[in-house]
């Protein structure tokens, strides 16, 4: 075993870890993967593996060229999805969850996107300015993975590290998996506020849970 692969198969399970803790992998969903940036090789949960308990043999090691060079089993049948995010702005770590709220938020996308703007939040993704506004885009949950894959390569860009496809689930990315789960983590947050927001003040606050009494 190769020394990144070594760390790269520890970054998964650590990071899978977390995002089970949040009931963001449930059911055998999502799909996380790293990359080497030098060699091209990627590092990726293989299908069907439970990622609440991911195990090293769950990941496979792919060639540059997507064939299966370590482990056993297929590569998430979403590996397009993340070959096409590196491809297009050279990440270093693309990791997808299903959650509640980014399904609820992407049933609202206008024009392709969720528009955010004027939260404090948004500094997580790397916007400081005073009034930042930021458009993530939206993607049609097409059955066809290559035709899902062209048209996510059509809309991502570094600026907004992220992807949500309609009614499925989101693809965070990053330089690193620490920036990958940053953003993740921020765009999840983001997805909860608005939804929250949107049923107004008294229904959100009946459905916090540090807003009930002890």
């Amino acid at each position: 075993m190769s020394e990144f692969r070594a760390t790269a198969v520890e970054t998964l399970i650590r990071v899978s870890k977390e995002l089970a803790a949040r009931g963001w992998l449930r059911a055998t969903s999502g799909n996380l993967s790293i990359r080497d940036t030098a060699t091209g090789r990627v590092y990726i949960t293989r299908s069907g593996a439970d990622k609440q308990r991911l195990q090293p043999d769950d990941v496979l090691t792919l060639s540059d060229a997507s064939e299966i060079l370590e482990g056993l089993g297929r590569p998430s049948f979403e590996t397009a999805i993340h070959r096409a995010i590196y491809r297009s702005v050279g990440a270093g770590a693309v990791f997808h969850v299903h959650t509640v709220y980014n399904n609820l938020v992407s049933r609202h996308a206008q024009d392709g996107g969720i528009e955010f703007h004027d939260h404090e939040m948004l500094k997580a993704l790397g916007h400081w300015d005073e009034g930042a506004r930021i458009t993530l885009p939206v993607v049609p949950n097409y059955a066809d993975i290559d035709r899902l894959a062209e048209a996510v390569a059509k809309v991502v860009r570094p600026a907004v590290p992220a992807v949500l496809l309609a009614r499925h689930g989101i693809y965070a990315f990053g330089e690193t998996a620490e920036a990958a789960l940053r953003h993740l983590e921020a765009f999840e947050f983001l997805f909860e506020w608005l939804a929250l927001d949107r049923l107004g003040a008294a229904a959100a606050l009946a459905v916090l849970p540090e807003a009930q009494p002890s």
